[in-house]
């Protein structure tokens, strides 16, 4: 044979080699990955072939399915009181993709779960019936929150201390994810993103914002925990004014009738005194400060309810100044309602903080349960006592200071308020906040953050008690009333 034929009859044949390996590899090493791309719109089509499986709130569905009338994609989502459960659902859209549980848990809802697979549907690589995803929100809850805020912007979110269930998330103002579900929504999707209030973001979760004085309570925890003061009735050592170390500046009070000068922890949380607790963060030291504020779950990247949080944060390397600011929630503190919800959570609790979640089991099509929360699991973050006596001086906050808006007969309630300074020069309508617990006479509990962002209200009006307050007792009165929430 003619060299040269023979040559190339040899690179041929390599060629077909590597084409032949390539597809066996190909179809039995990628065919998965590939039949699974989101990319992929055969995937897309095998998703919405059939109805979805259910997000389940209160023993009812919020979520649902229905057919469609064109195009290749024969069903696609519906939301019972999409608004209102929103920050909960999040969308699943056959264009935009999912969020929140429905993106946490779309395989499941989906059908492709492997654990709902046969083995019939593992041979064939057929999508099997969806299961249901039951969570842990209270209807009532929830329903008081989102009428309490109201046209407000900003958000609320309220915990069972004893066992961390999430029994409302509200966020406001908030959205339909009906609307941008289908093929055709891309009007819809467009006003969404334009929107300049952001009804989208899951301000409970996503939103972290300047605490103000309801981290207070954290710098409380932390010196007595420290043993900088015996507790919270002792005397400080606290002028008033307070001048800022390594400045020329004056920390003062809100009231300059308040009586704040050496004031005892409990009297300075009535009164909410700015210069007790910027000495007294001071006096900790940034340090101790923050090891007080992650062992309350600040700086936490990884929080997951199974819906990831964004991360409160109590900054490093600050000075003294700064570390004095940093005590009455302000220079970079940032927090979101559920991190404020566990601090009030954790001292409702007798000091141990019990991990929150938002998804009590999961079920297959058949209603058989695949998954459970499980046990309940806490941390302990300050001691029995140093929570005893927070809650005592929280309770005073109620009775005879600045949260008297969330009291409820019958009840035991126990809040901190606060308003953030917003914008350059605090240019801006300051953050009004409301942290609480409340116990009923039958031993039910909650604990609640809310933080209003924006409102009507005219900046001097604007108050953690009159703003965020009423919210906070909606959402407690409903949680004691119906007990800690069913699924």
């Amino acid at each position: 044979m003619n060299r040269t034929i023979r040559d190339t009859s040899v690179f041929v044949l390599l060629l077909v080699l590597a084409l032949l390996a390539r597809a066996t590899w190909v179809q039995f090493y990628e065919a998965p990955a590939l039949s699974s791309d989101e990319d992929n719109h055969r995937t897309v089509m095998a998703r919405y072939a059939d109805p979805l499986g259910d997000i389940v709130v209160g023993g009812s569905a919020v979520t649902g399915s229905r057919e469609t009338d064109s195009g290749d994609l024969r069903y696609e989502r519906t939301y019972e009181d999409g608004p209102l459960y929103a920050p909960v659902t999040g969308y699943t859209s056959q264009v935009y993709g999912q969020t929140m549980l429905e993106g946490v848990y779309k395989d499941l809802l989906d059908g492709s779960d492997t654990r709902l697979q046969s083995p019939v549907d593992a041979l064939t690589r057929s999508r099997a019936k969806p299961g249901d995803v039951v969570t842990t929100i209270d209807p009532a809850v929830q329903k008081a929150g989102y009428e309490a805020l109201g046209n407000k912007k900003g958000a609320a979110l309220a915990l069972d201390p004893a066992t961390g269930r999430i029994l409302g998330m509200v966020s406001t103002p908030s959205y339909d994810p009906s609307k941008i579900t289908g093929s055709d929504d891309g009007a819809a999707w467009k006003a969404l993103l334009a929107d300049p209030d952001k009804p989208n973001v899951n301000r409970a979760l996503r939103q972290p914002l300047p605490p103000g004085s309801t981290f207070k309570l954290v710098v409380a925890a932390a010196a007595l925990e420290d043993g900088l003061y015996a507790s919270v009735d002792a005397r400080t050592d606290s002028p008033d004014p307070y001048h800022l170390p390594l400045s020329t500046k004056d920390l003062t009070n809100e009231s300059a009738s308040a009586p704040c000068e050496n004031a005892s922890i409990r009297v300075a949380l009535q009164y909410s005194c700015n210069t007790v607790f910027g000495k007294m963060a001071a006096d900790l030291g940034q340090d101790k400060v923050r090891a007080m504020a992650e062992k309350f779950g600040f700086n936490t990247d990884d929080q997951d309810v199974p819906v990831r949080a964004y991360p409160s944060v109590y900054p490093k390397g600050m000075d003294k100044a700064q570390t004095a600011l940093s005590g009455i929630g302000q220079f970079d503190v940032t927090a979101t309602p559920l991190q404020m919800a566990e601090v009030s959570a954790a001292l409702a609790n007798g000091g141990q903080l019990a991990t929150p979640y938002l998804v009590d089991r999961t079920t297959n099509g058949d209603g058989d349960v695949l998954s459970t929360h499980g046990d309940t699991r806490t941390t302990r973050i300050v001691s029995a006592d140093t929570a005893r006596q927070l809650r005592s001086a929280m309770e005073t906050v109620v009775t005879k200071g600045t949260g008297t808006n969330a009291a409820i007969p019958g009840a035991t309630v126990g809040a901190k308020t606060g308003t953030a300074q917003h914008g350059e020069n605090n240019s801006a309508t300051p953050y009004a906040w409301f942290t609480s617990y409340a116990k009923g006479a039958d031993g039910k509990q909650v604990a609640v953050a809310v933080m209003v962002e924006d409102s009507d209200a005219a900046r001097a009006e604007v108050s953690g008690n009159g703003l965020a307050g009423p919210v906070a007792k909606a959402m407690m009165t409903a949680a004691l009333g119906k007990g800690a929430g069913s699924a």
